[in-house]
């Protein structure tokens, strides 16, 4: 039983990271991107899905969505 409980505090430590924390993250890697026009288009709708789901209280998506923007801009 103790361990349950242990298990049922630690498991929020390993949330999602504060969507505004990572959005905040990359927008600062944009910002110093060498990006083609493509990936460029790319990063700015996947910024676009991130914000939406961000104001949704959706942290999870909303960082999927700057993951994946950080791996095209190679961070």
């Amino acid at each position: 039983m103790i361990l349950v409980g242990l298990v049922a505090v630690s498991l929020p430590a390993r949330a999602a990271v504060p969507c505004e924390e990572m959005l905040k993250d990359m927008r600062a890697a944009k910002a110093t991107a060498t990006l083609n026009d493509a990936d460029k288009a790319k990063v700015d709708e996947l910024e676009a899905k991130a914000v939406e789901r961000c104001n949704a209280d959706d942290d999870a998506r909303s960082d999927a969505f700057l993951t994946e923007a950080m791996k095209i801009m190679g961070k």
